[in-house]
């Protein structure tokens, strides 16, 4: 019987599954890491090369195992599908990702039935959604990374932009983790003052012509990084740390991971990035900003974009 401590599962060791196990063992969060994949010898190797590094952090149990070894997990953190292969369509990848899910949510739900699912495989919207239908579990025990990695994306190019620390920004990117998300300009602020306002004190001008092309430069930001690298894991993995940090100290934090929205905005039951205050419980409370009247029509058009992919996937 383990100590009392944080245990996280992780399924899936790619790159992401790989990376995030590398952040959270790094940030001291959990005393107990598993690693699950249809690979097994790759889980092996990630657990081993992660357990050699003990001795430069906090006490940590980093294993690879079957499900049986995920159980009464706190966290189980869900990095594991098919990606979208060259000339498939989206619905093609969430056909092939749902029967991944099919295989793996009734063994996490078997095994950690008080636990606590991130999901994180892309389309994370629509995976989270189908996570939630396939677990049983209440709403808030079922969350996506959401725009939580756009949100910071958009925060960092404002950073360069105006020369100031990405931490002192504050905005959000809400509804798809995708082409069809928004930023909300009307929300954003810099030391208490609209952006707009900043500006006025700034070097800096900020109008239409500056806001699009930030806005298409973080929709396009996971593409290009894919186009140089061909893949991206560490700045998701440090988001999916801070989803978890967020979750496991009760820090009543707020998120934009993919929620359930019902009736919020407008909206009922799909799952996108807004607002959210997260806890022990996971998504504690959806808050509903203030958007004006444009975000919010583009908020529902999003929703609008997610609940057809869901319709016409047949999930």
């Amino acid at each position: 019987m383990r100590t009392k401590g944080n245990k996280i599962s992780i399924i899936g060791a790619g790159f992401v599954g790989s990376t995030t196990a590398f952040a959270l063992m790094t940030s001291g969060l959990a005393s107990e890491i598993v690693i699950v994949d249809i690979n097994k010898d790759k889980a092996e190797g990630e657990a081993m090369d992660l357990s050699h590094g003990a001795s430069f952090v906090k006490p940590i149990d980093i294993t690879s195992g079957e499900y049986s070894d995920t159980k009464d997990s706190d966290i189980v953190i869900i990095t594991a599908g098919i990606s979208l292969k060259p000339g498939e369509t989206r619905l093609n990848c969430i056909a092939n990702n749902f029967k991944v899910f099919q295989s793996i949510i009734p063994e996490v739900v078997k095994y950690s039935p008080d636990s606590i699912l991130v999901i994180v495989s892309n389309p994370v919207d629509i995976l989270t959604y189908i996570a939630y239908k396939l677990s049983g579990f209440p709403s808030n025990r079922v969350i996506g990374s959401g725009t939580v990695l756009d949100t910071s994306r958009l925060k960092y190019l404002l950073s360069q932009r105006f020369e100031v620390d990405a931490r002192n920004i504050h905005t959000y990117i809400m509804g798809e983790h995708g082409d069809s998300e928004i930023a909300t300009w009307s929300l954003t602020s810099i030391a208490g003052m609209n952006i707009d306002e900043y500006c006025t004190i700034s070097t800096k001008t900020c109008n239409y012509d500056m806001k699009s092309p930030i806005h298409n430069d973080v929709k396009r930001a996971g593409y290009k990084v894919l186009e140089k690298k061909g893949a991206t894991y560490y700045a998701v993995a440090l988001a999916v740390k801070r989803i978890v940090e967020a979750i496991l100290s009760n820090e009543n934090s707020i998120l934009t991971v993919s929620s359930l929205l019902k009736g919020e905005y407008g909206i009922e039951d799909v799952y996108m990035g807004v607002p959210t205050i997260l806890g022990r419980e996971g998504a504690k409370k959806i808050l509903q900003v203030n958007l004006n009247e444009d975000e919010n029509n583009q908020l529902v058009e999003s929703a609008k974009v997610l609940k057809a992919i869901i319709e016409e996937s047949k999930v």
